[in-house]
């Protein structure tokens, strides 16, 4: 008999009777207990829940969920199960010194001093970090060298980092300069590495062309700093080109004239957005346009523009000028709030906090919206389905659905009530796969 049919037959007779054994133990489900699952659709939370998983997606949550014979079963007693927790802003390839009262040199600094293997591998650390915190998934926006973040996003997907779902950016498109006033020309050459620089409504089609020749998911805009701002042709066709390829824009805009250029051109989500008016505010309502609301606590924002030698009298107008400012910031998220303006939560985290993860410094942005007025549920909408949908994968996660990956996590006590749970994560799970289990009863897994 020819060699090769051999080898045919040989590997039928093995399909035909090892694999009943293997297909039966893959077939195998986990059953998660919770003693409340928060359903954040309808705003309630269902009493001695069971989230029914297999092959990494749910198949059934509820409080009449039936666990198969065979199952294996996570006991996390009395705490809250919810969907994973969303970041709709972050940078997971920067973490800047706190403390040196510059963020332009700081910023500098990390381009000078760290290559881009380094800054690769400083990503994949703040990847865990972030998940461990309950962030399983997260869309990252630019700052990332050439192209770090879509090497960190394949890496995480393909099992060889741990970290959250990744929608990425690529190098953001801004006008010259990037986010910087003034530049060296060797300063120019390696702001480079981190924006696209657009003069003109060709350049930006151009430049959406070759994001997404190198794997953007979203394009990410810097419409007003640095050397000036987008004219209403090039942002036009920028926007144009990224929805021609049902890809979404996310616009860098801080003061009104430049929510107007964006909204004008039909953006898909302003970041941080912090003085904006009410009529404005209604049009991005009435366009659906996201609102992702940047917004540090005023502890974390000292820490982070705290200059070295500083005396007690000057550290005291900076906290006085930064509660100020952090009323007028609380002020607009409120408005927009109530003006119907749809909500995604982004912690825009780029610096190292002293004592805190960078999943722990990106959990303090529910603080500072409960401090804006928003109640417990308006936020965690913001941080899982109205995240999800900001990112186009509202299909896949944002909610615990039969049908959706298995993205939950678990805290002690009833995050309806108190926002300040989500700074308790106990239980991690992402596509089926427990990356922490803090739980009192972690061992009880039958």
């Amino acid at each position: 008999m020819p060699r090769a049919k051999r080898f045919v037959l040989l590997a039928a007779a093995l399909l035909a009777t090892a694999p009943c054994a293997t297909l039966a133990a893959t077939a195998t489900a986990t059953a998660v207990r919770c003693g409340h699952l928060i359903d954040v659709k309808s705003g309630t939370a269902v009493a001695n829940a069971v989230v029914l998983v297999e092959k990494g997606k749910i198949t059934a949550a509820g409080a009449e969920v039936k666990i198969p014979e065979g199952a294996k079963t996570i006991d996390l007693g009395q705490s809250t199960c919810l969907p994973g927790l969303i970041d709709s802003h972050t940078h997971l390839l920067s973490n800047l010194p706190s403390g040196l009262g510059d963020q332009q040199g700081a910023a500098m600094m990390m381009y000078t001093q760290m290559s881009l293997a380094q800054r690769a591998l400083l990503g994949a650390a703040m990847a865990r970090e972030m998940l461990e915190a309950g962030f399983t998934a997260v869309r990252d926006l630019g700052n990332s060298g050439h192209n770090g973040d879509v090497a960190l996003r394949d890496a995480i997907r393909d099992g060889w980092v741990t970290g959250p779902r990744m929608i990425v950016s690529t190098r953001a498109l801004s006008p010259i300069g990037g986010q910087f006033r003034r530049l060296s020309p060797e300063g120019a050459d390696l702001v480079r590495l981190d924006y696209v620089e657009v003069t003109s409504p060709e350049e930006g089609r151009r430049a959406v062309k070759q994001a997404l020749f190198d794997g953007a998911d979203v394009i990410k805009l810097i419409v007003n700093e640095g050397g000036g701002t987008f004219s209403p042709e090039d942002l036009k066709a920028i926007v144009e080109e990224a929805h021609r390829a049902h890809r979404k824009v996310a616009a860098h805009a801080m003061a009104e004239a430049a929510i107007t250029l964006s909204v004008d051109a039909g953006v898909d989500s302003i970041e941080h957005g912090y003085f904006v008016s009410d009529d404005l505010l209604r049009r991005m309502a009435e366009k659906k346009i996201y609102l992702v609301p940047t917004d540090f606590t005023v502890d974390d924002f000292e820490a982070v523009i705290r200059r070295p030698g500083a005396t007690a009298e000057d550290e005291k107008a900076v906290r006085e000028r930064l509660e100020k400012m952090s009323a007028s910031v609380h002020d607009r998220l409120a408005r927009a709030v109530k003006l119907g303006v749809p909500i995604a939560a982004g912690s825009d985290a780029y610096y190292a906090l002293p004592g805190k993860t960078r999943g722990q410094a990106a959990l303090d942005m529910f603080r500072t919206y409960a401090d804006a007025g928003l109640k417990p549920l308006d936020i965690l909408r913001a941080a899982t389905m109205n995240a999800a949908d900001l990112l186009g994968i509202a299909d896949r996660t944002g909610t615990l659905e039969a049908g959706k990956a298995a993205d939950l996590i678990a805290v002690p006590g009833d995050p309806l009530a108190d926002i300040k749970q989500l700074e308790k994560v106990e239980f991690v799970m992402k596509g089926g796969t427990v990356v922490r289990n803090d739980h009192e009863g972690a061992g009880k897994v039958r």
